[in-house]
């Protein structure tokens, strides 16, 4: 016992989570668009309602004229799991998630809109959550990791990593991460070869097009764009910071309760297989976190 008080004090001292963050004011005037958004109201009322994000492919987006995807689909497993109707808005991403997180979730727009019960497709990051008080990060449901397509008769023998493109193109979605990767890449030796498009899944109608021999974006955008003449992998990214995180779903502070039914529903999409069938039937591979 002795021995384990000295090892302790002798230990250096590890800083807790959050330990050097300030928290900020809490919000005292609540817009009126979140007065009686809480689980009971839900089930009453009986329907829930999401964000997600516009043209968005394979995630979310417009097909016909109806909000279509992934996440759309992950949205209706949560509403049926809560016995109640799913009512989707897709919206348009602003220049941050913060800014996203208080339009959607806990404050409203400033010119037209409502928050919602529920964002969907929300990185999650522990140090973030730190600084977003009022949102909680819950339902976990996919380890999301930049990738490399490129083309099978360019790469016949061994498929393209990051020193590559010293020589060889590469499509990326413009100021995306993939693009800041590519173009600080030591001595920015790669930035001539870099060719920018609107977003990863025009970058992958141009690989197909043949006008560019890889593509670098997040797995999942990749693969929704893949054909017979393309292939994906997820090689080694030397010196990128963030190249895995989580994805999950957010919502309001006040509504813990509803975080834990939503998070539930997904955990248990998880475990009797219903998460991995939405994914395979979009042709994306499966990637769930560690279920807690």
């Amino acid at each position: 016992m002795a021995l384990g008080l000295v090892c302790t004090a002798a230990a250096p001292a590890l800083a807790a989570r959050c330990d050097d963050y300030v928290p900020e004011a809490r919000p005292q005037n609540a817009s009126r668009d979140i007065v009686g958004q809480d689980l009971d109201t839900i089930l009453e009322r009986g329907f829930i309602t999401f964000a997600a994000y516009d043209d968005f492919p394979p995630w979310s987006y417009e097909a016909d004229g109806t909000p279509a995807g992934v996440d759309i689909e992950i949205g209706q497993l949560i509403a049926e799991a809560l016995g109640v109707e799913p009512r989707f808005t897709l919206v348009a991403a602003g220049e941050t998630l913060q800014d996203d997180l208080r339009n959607w979730i806990w404050k409203g727009p400033v010119v037209s809109g409502s928050v919602a019960n529920v964002m969907l497709h929300v990185p999650y990051d522990s140090d973030f959550a730190c600084r977003v008080e009022q949102v909680v990060f819950t339902g976990q449901y996919q380890v999301e990791q930049i990738a490399i397509a490129y083309r099978r008769d360019a790469y016949p023998d061994d498929p393209p990593v990051p020193a590559y493109f010293r020589f060889d193109t590469v499509a990326v979605e413009n100021d995306s991460i993939a693009d800041f990767y590519l173009t600080s890449f030591p001595g920015g030796q790669l930035a001539a070869n870099v060719h920018r498009y609107p977003s990863t899944a025009a970058a992958m109608d141009a690989l197909a097009a043949g006008e560019s021999m890889a593509a670098m974006g997040p797995l999942a955008q990749l693969e929704a764009g893949l054909g017979p003449e393309l292939a994906v992998h997820t090689p080694p990214l030397p010196g990128f910071g963030v190249g895995r995180w989580t994805t999950g779903i957010a919502v309001n502070f006040h509504y813990r309760e509803l975080a834990y039914a939503v998070d539930d529903a997904i955990v248990a999409a998880i475990e009797d297989g219903r998460m991995e069938r939405i994914f395979a039937a979009h042709g994306l591979s499966f990637h769930p976190p560690e279920l807690r």
